[in-house]
């Protein structure tokens, strides 16, 4: 008698997991094909926003600007530096990628903008990670920041703006 309800029970196993299975394949099917719809909808606007950026980055092509100077913009007076990546002092494996834009009072200097950045990435390799831990840490980092431009640019650089900041 033992044996003959062993044997009902284990079909019984066997539907149930069937079904779980069968369930599971439909509903991936389900969400692979409204991922494949939703993904019609939106690739058109997709591609018709590259073939809008595609001109306006090849325009500075042309134009035969190189460095900073593709970056500057007259009306502004905004130099972008290029992007600042070293390792901190303290723990040597630990890096910092910085990106920093220059507010001049005047026209932009390019060969001062190129000075800049060469005197943050030194400074940066000198800061331990503990010196920029937290909120205060980044004010202090900026702080000693802006006061380096203020030496170097003597008035020519009003403010120095952190486009990005990260530690990894």
């Amino acid at each position: 008698m033992a044996d003959a309800e062993g044997t009902e029970g284990q079909p019984k196993k066997k539907s149930a997991m069937m079904m779980t299975i069968i369930g599971l394949a439909v509903l991936t099917l389900l969400g692979g094909g409204g991922g494949w719809v939703v993904g019609g909808m939106i690739a058109p606007s997709v591609k018709s926003a590259q073939q809008a950026e595609q001109p306006a980055a090849a325009e500075p092509a042309k134009a035969g600007e190189t460095g900073l100077q593709k970056i500057s913009t007259e009306a502004n007076n905004v130099v972008q530096l290029e992007p600042i990546t070293s390792n901190l002092a303290y723990p040597s494996e630990n890096w910092v990628r910085l990106e920093v834009a220059l507010l001049f009072s005047g026209p932009p200097d390019v060969k001062l903008a190129e000075d800049i950045h060469q005197d943050i990435m030194a400074y940066i390799r000198t800061v331990s990670l503990q010196q920029i831990e937290g909120p205060r840490g980044f004010e202090y980092l900026r702080d000693d920041i802006q006061e380096r431009v203020d030496l170097r640019a003597q008035g020519r650089v009003s403010k120095v703006m952190f486009r990005t900041f990260v530690i990894e």
